[in-house]
């Protein structure tokens, strides 16, 4: 006799498993513990088997027998239902381990270790805002261009032109990484060249008339924040490293006697290590610092935490502070005040300049430089600038020009 759902609500547990039978192999198992269960009997190849489907009340009478009839479609034309659904189960396995997210977190887990950490976070943070969302579970090699150009629309559309490029071109690298580990057949993002608007990188914001950085660095002199915050404010200019590489510096990394601050790689935009050579002004900002936070492991501890670093926050505060907005200055703009005048104003060598700014320089032959490349001439070069800047801070009106006797052989 069929079940009815009074009479599945109805059945109490026993000291043994019950079973109640409906038809086509179909019946409800009951537990000692209360569990009903729902199960098949068939037989396939000469064998009997089972088949679960779910449990009552989860999976109600109706839908118990529509999974029974399905399964009886399976058998009459030859296939062992059971074996069909651990077909799909590990195609669903397949499909979830070959997701466009599962693959761009084996990708991005095989290379953030390389990268500095707010570059990896801001990978990351576009993958889970921007792509994760929308095609996040597509199977990496069904995705096309078309998918792809809907999720930087949805970018475009909130003005973000720089964000939308960064993730179409980040997109690319997991899709190659996707056609190198044998689970996409071709890079979608390819095709998307030209669709987007036009956006070109801005430069940070910054002052590189040599009148205008004069005043900067008055400005610096007259702050009147911290003791900490203002030693910082007065060793960017002369060291013009990344604002985070400035605000992590440690005293174990500085060695004053030799005037050279030697920066990890783990700490580097690039991973690799990279030496800054001391002025004379450098160090004199240094040793005046060293009685008040040399206890401390970091060079300009946080002023809510001291054993923290000073915040991201600290340096372009302070510019606002004294009368500089984000349209004119930022902590990063202090690179690009010693990119250009040791350029054009002191003459040194491009390769010179972009070897101390740390950037990615190759030699002719295209080896990358060690960190100790060209050091004497840089050590010249960062005296030459420090010089040169307090030259600036105090004659407010023209500067005879300075060149550096044979910089540009």
């Amino acid at each position: 006799m069929p079940l009815s759902d009074t009479a599945i609500r109805k059945a109490k547990p026993a000291d043994k498993t019950q079973r109640l039978f409906d038809g086509g192999g179909l019946y409800l198992e009951i537990t000692p513990a209360g569990g009903k269960l729902w199960r098949q009997k068939y037989r396939f190849g000469g064998k009997e088997k089972r088949l679960a489907h779910g449990t009552y009340p989860e999976v109600s009478l109706a839908e118990a027998r529509d999974r029974r009839d399905n399964a009886r479609k399976l058998l009459a034309a030859g296939t062992d239902p059971g074996e069909h659904r651990k077909a799909e189960k590990q195609a669903g396995e397949d499909r979830a381990a070959n997701s466009f997210e599962a693959v761009a977190r084996e990708w991005f887990g095989k290379f953030a270790p390389n990268w500095a950490a707010s570059h990896a976070g801001k990978i990351m943070g576009r993958l889970e805002n921007d792509l994760f969302p929308w095609i996040g579970s597509r199977p990496v090699a069904e995705i096309k261009a078309p998918e792809l150009l809907r999720c930087l629309r949805r970018i475009e559309s909130r003005g973000a032109l720089e964000t939308a490029h960064r993730v179409l071109q980040n997109a690319g690298q997991v899709f190659r990484y996707a056609i190198a580990t044998g689970r996409a057949d071709r890079d979608p993002s390819t095709d998307l060249r030209g669709a987007l608007a036009p956006w070109k990188p801005q430069h940070y914001p910054a002052p590189t008339d040599p009148k205008a950085v004069g005043e900067l660095l008055r400005a610096i002199d007259g702050y009147t924040g911290g003791n900490v915050v203002k030693a910082m404010l007065r060793l960017a200019p002369l060291v013009f490293v990344r604002p985070g590489e400035l605000r992590q510096a440690e005293w174990a990394e500085i060695d004053l006697e030799a005037a050279e601050w030697n920066i990890p790689a783990h700490k580097m935009k690039m991973r690799e290590p990279h030496m800054v050579p001391l002025s004379r002004q450098a160090i004199e900002i240094l040793t005046d610092l060293q009685p008040l936070t040399g206890n401390r492991a970091h060079v300009f501890p946080g002023g809510h935490d001291p054993r923290k670093p000073m915040s991201e926050a600290a340096l372009n505060a302070a510019l606002r502070r004294m009368g500089y907005d984000k349209t004119t200055m930022t902590a990063h703009g202090f690179r690009a005040i010693a990119r250009t005048l040791l350029d054009e104003e002191l003459g040194f060598r491009p390769d010179y300049i972009e070897h101390q700014l740390a950037h990615a320089v190759r030699d002719p032959n295209g080896r990358a430089y060690n960190r100790t490349a060209h050091l004497a001439a840089r050590r010249k070069m960062m005296q030459a600038w420090a010089d040169y800047l307090d030259r600036r801070r105090t004659d407010t009106g023209k500067i005879l020009e300075f060149k550096k006797s044979g910089s540009r052989r």
